[in-house]
């Protein structure tokens, strides 16, 4: 069996989602959201715990055979940095001591894009040393921090490390206005008859489809090997907010997103991810490009709040 911690996220939901198509049998924790999206109801079995709760965590290892982990679970920092990375390091540091009591095969820890900021090469790939830089969010330095600290937890105990760098993931269940990804706030907007703020058309991002990214991580989990301790796991495509801008109108007819010439800034373009190492070590290539993201999910939205 697999454990999936935050697996009622978007990114875990996803993931379980995947595993579970693959004939995995899965295990999912749930703390702050307990409602079980559709397309996992049935599939997985839900345990509604704190991942801090070392007893509560330990415990699930009497009750299923869990032979790997995916930990996502994680906090959104409310202005108290210190808050946030006592809440997610205790949990980290809970999981860490739970594959090692488990003696599971495999743990596969969320990292982020964002440990590669200071890097000037793009796209970003997993060769390149993360360099010491002023980060964007404390959520970046705290994965940042996850990556050392797990490799040193499992140095000689036999538990393969998986460093997750997940690119600007987006799709179903996200926050629907959600500050770290513009997609969802627009498609609100523009379901409600909006007009939202104009873009600059060659701005963008790696932009990831949850359930692409889902699927990415469950090939890394099941690998029968793996070569590396770190994979990118994204679309491995920079896209346009001109691109985006196309497929919403596409996606939406009759509604707009009007465009600025040009980019905000000058500071050259925006980073995307490599993933050739995750195609390599898994055969994943992603099933959604943009416009097929946003179809799918303004198709989503239509039946579901998030």
């Amino acid at each position: 069996m697999i454990l999936v911690t935050g697996g009622l996220g978007m990114i875990g939901a996803h993931t379980a989602a995947a595993l579970a198509d693959s004939g995995e049998e899965v295990v999912v924790t749930a703390h702050r959201s307990t409602r079980i999206p559709s397309f996992l109801a049935g599939r997985v079995q839900v345990e509604t715990i704190d991942v801090r709760d070392r007893d509560a965590v330990l415990a699930l290892g009497e009750r299923y055979d869990i032979r790997d982990i995916v930990h996502l679970a994680g906090s959104i920092p409310d202005g108290d940095p210190l808050a946030f990375f006592r809440h997610d390091m205790a949990g980290l540091l809970t999981m860490l001591e739970a594959a090692q009591a488990w003696s599971v095969r495999r743990f596969a820890v969320a990292s982020s894009i964002g440990v590669y900021t200071g890097r000037p090469e793009i796209p970003w790939d997993e060769e390149l040393a993360l360099p010491l830089a002023d980060l964007p969010h404390a959520i970046v330095a705290f994965k940042k921090a996850v990556e050392p600290l797990t490799l040193f937890a499992f140095a000689g105990t036999g538990v393969q490390p998986v460093l997750l760098r997940i690119g600007g993931t987006w799709g179903p269940l996200m926050d629907p206005e959600s500050p770290f990804n513009i997609i969802p706030p627009y498609v609100g907007a523009l379901r409600r008859g909006e007009q939202p703020p104009p873009l600059y058309a060659d701005d963008g991002g790696d932009w990831g489809y949850a359930p692409d990214s889902g699927r990415a991580i469950a090939l890394l989990v099941t690998a029968a090997t793996l070569g590396h301790t770190a994979y990118n796991v994204s679309s491995g495509t920079r896209y346009t907010n001109r691109q985006l801008a196309e497929a919403l109108a596409a996606a939406l007819p009759g509604t707009r997103v009007d465009l600025l010439d040009g980019r905000s800034s000058d500071a050259g373009d925006d980073p995307y991810l490599d993933i050739r190492r995750l195609t390599a070590a898994t055969g994943f290539a992603p099933r959604f490009d943009l416009r097929a993201a946003v179809a799918d999910y303004v198709a989503w939205r239509a039946g579901n709040d998030r």
